[in-house]
């Protein structure tokens, strides 16, 4: 519970973000006599910012997760996540404070992401280490479905207060969800103050386990391959949940099917069934293996693109609405369900922590931190194809991702304890 709702405000501040730089910041922080689609630009550039800080954050949480504990290092990075939003929504626009407002909010978002680099991983270890290994893959799951409750959050408050009048949404309506966030950060820094920390972790800790060392030096010499095929397995899935979130909705109110409020309702709905598909295919590949089940949804994604970008073009209301269910918990939770578990049986426990931040946050700037700004350019592309273009992109990044899962051994009913070596990494006695 305590990793479910500490995802779930971390996301919660993160996506809301992510919702309102398409919708709000090109017309509040920008100049206002720029070109819209530039403003647009420049706000998944920010946007982009965030996700090339979550390395670094992953990294550097990680390396004190590793050393002396996941549970102190979770604290810090709700804490860091909820006063950014909070300064966000007091944040004086380009018409009060000009050029400063765009800077500020640079500076902003790579404290975000810094703060979601030592996140997600961290959630999710607290979760899959206090389980037995036969509910692994469901118990981290449960962490993910963080991020799509937090969407579900974010996108629904945002959308309550986007049927404002324009003048009232744009002057202040915008800014209540960010303020609201305080309200669960303060739940959310309760509950994982009152948690234990990692059992696997206290365990290495007794045996003398944990390392002294740089556990970022350790992973990228002990597993290589771990690191890349996970990077790559993660940026498949990654890119559409941040399309869907981030691109379609201002892609969608601008072909006039359906008005803003709208937009954020659907995108709201399918967050809603994500967060019980993901536990779903997680639950799968507990029974049936992690390669199984996210090669299985390779396929799926492969196979369903093209018809969902064809729904999104249709507009007709009910069609968009099936092509926001189609994308986010069947195309994208397909693969991601058991991303959890999958990544962290790959890395022993004193250097789990910084090997799955690693190779999620790096998978995260490859997929979903540039899919905005990718669709974008795609989209604009004088071939005549339109969202063709993304559909393509997205086949290759999850062709790299299904290829990365295949190479990889499976996990499942392996002991991942300190004293046994992980699948895919380097014998160092062997090389010696």
């Amino acid at each position: 519970m305590s990793s479910f709702l500490g995802s779930t405000v971390e996301y919660y501040d993160f996506l809301l973000y992510g919702s309102a730089a398409g919708l709000v910041f090109p017309h509040l922080f920008f100049d206002k006599d720029m070109d819209p689609t530039l403003g647009m630009v420049l706000s998944f550039v920010i946007l982009l910012a965030g996700y090339i800080a979550r390395p670094v954050g992953g990294v550097l949480f990680g390396h004190f997760g590793d050393r002396f504990g996941r549970k102190n290092m979770l604290f810090i990075t709700l804490m860091m996540m909820g006063v950014v939003s909070v300064v966000i929504g007091l944040m004086p626009t380009y018409a009060t404070i000009g050029i400063a407002a765009p800077i500020i909010l640079v500076l902003l978002r790579v404290v975000q992401g810094l703060a979601v680099g030592g996140e997600w991983a961290g959630a999710t270890l607290m979760a899959a280490e206090h389980v037995s290994e036969g509910k692994r893959g469901w118990a981290a799951s449960i962490a993910v479905t963080g991020g799509p409750t937090g969407s579900v959050l974010a996108t629904l408050v945002l959308g309550l207060f986007a049927g404002l009048p324009e003048e009232a949404f744009m002057t202040w309506g915008w800014r209540v969800p960010f303020l609201l966030s305080a309200v669960l950060v303060i739940i959310g820094l309760y509950l994982r103050y009152r948690v234990t920390e990692s059992p696997d972790f206290v365990a290495a800790q007794a045996s003398g386990e944990v390392h002294t060392g740089v556990p970022i030096v350790r992973v990228l010499t002990k597993y290589p391959l771990s690191t890349l095929y996970g990077i790559l397995a993660c940026a498949g899935p990654l890119f559409m949940q941040a399309l869907l979130a981030i691109f379609m909705v201002p892609f969608v109110v601008q072909t006039g099917a359906v008005d803003r409020q709208q937009a954020l309702m659907l995108l709201t709905a399918s967050s809603f069934v994500h967060i019980f598909a993901i536990p779903f295919f997680a639950a799968l590949s507990d029974r049936f293996g992690r390669r199984p089940v996210m090669l299985a949804g390779a396929g799926i994604s492969i196979a369903l693109v093209f018809p969902m970008f064809a729904l999104f073009n249709s507009g007709s209301f009910w069609l968009i609405a099936l092509a926001f269910m189609v994308g986010n918990p069947i195309i994208q939770a397909s693969m991601y369900g058991p991303i959890g578990a999958f990544l962290a049986e790959k890395f022993e426990t004193q250097d789990r922590y910084t090997g799955v931040s690693l190779t999620f946050q790096l998978g995260s700037v490859l997929g979903a931190g540039t899919a905005p700004l990718m669709a974008t350019w795609l989209m604009g592309l004088d071939n005549g194809l339109g969202t063709s273009n993304i559909a393509v992109w997205f086949i290759i990044l999850i062709v790299l991702a299904g290829v990365s899962v295949l190479l990889s051994k499976e996990t499942l009913g392996r002991n991942n304890s300190a004293a046994s070596r992980p699948v895919d990494s380097v014998d160092s006695s062997a090389a010696r």
